[in-house]
């Protein structure tokens, strides 16, 4: 039995993927994205964040108790943190899920896919009980998604591809910010990628907003983007126009 380190659960998500949906925010990520809104997800032991042990089991039967507001479309998300980076048990938990007739879904950023085992192996076992996920294209330009995140952008794009070559559907998500994502060049680079693709379900743009710095305060974390300011509308439904798929 593999226990999942947790950060927190929100039992009525409606963001996260179709329908009502049990989210799960798993504890840890390598990434340090300069927009993250879920700071307190970073450090993988979490000890002061307050995350918690669990095991899929476990877990599963906190979800089932909500599953009567799930409709025909809802169902589980795991988020983070990077959900990817405890493969064994998010393999273990969504088992169960789909054995109990659960929709399934993770958000990731695919930042530490490969094509290697035992990583590779784990991933495909994953994907067998996996019904949707929403991935993040963050920055096109790889020099760009570097200084965005801490990482470059060749495992995220690679993933992509490969969710592409096994038909596994996907909502792609992308946080516009002025002054680095909110750039017509790289929202045209982006489509064109996008372009590439034949499992793409949906695009979202979401616009930044600051509404974390609180979090940054309390925890004594340096906001690198405290004085970015949200995009207006026009540049929400430039992104929009250029990245929509409707």
């Amino acid at each position: 039995m593999t226990l999942g380190r947790i950060n927190k659960i929100e039992t009525f998500g409606s963001v996260d993927g179709p329908g009502v949906r049990f989210v799960v925010f798993t504890q840890g990520c390598p990434m340090r994205c300069l927009f993250c809104h879920n700071p307190e997800t970073w450090d993988f032991k979490g000890d002061k964040e307050g995350a918690f042990d669990i095991s899929a089991e476990d877990l599963l039967k906190k979800a089932l108790r909500y599953k009567s507001y799930w409709g025909k479309d809802g169902g589980i998300t795991v988020s983070g943190g990077e959900p990817l980076m405890q493969m064994d048990f998010l393999i273990e938990f969504f088992e169960l899920a789909k054995a109990a007739g659960v929709n399934t879904c993770i958000d990731t950023s695919g930042v530490n896919f490969v094509r290697t085992d035992p990583y590779f192996g784990k991933f495909q076992r994953l994907m067998a009980s996996t019904d949707l996920l929403l991935v993040d294209l963050k920055i096109i330009d790889p020099e760009e998604h570097k200084k965005l995140t801490g990482y470059g952008i060749e495992h995220n794009l690679d993933m992509f591809r490969y969710l592409d070559e096994i038909e596994k559907p996907i909502w792609i998500r992308h946080v516009l910010v002025p002054g680095i994502s909110d750039n017509d060049e790289y929202l045209h680079r982006a489509r064109e990628f996008i372009d590439t693709l034949h499992n793409v379900k949906r695009v979202d743009v979401l616009p930044y907003h600051s509404l974390a710095v609180a979090k940054y305060n309390q925890m004594g974390i340096d906001y690198a983007l405290k004085d970015t300011k949200s995009p207006t509308p026009e540049r929400v439904a430039n992104a929009r126009a250029i990245l929509s798929i409707d």
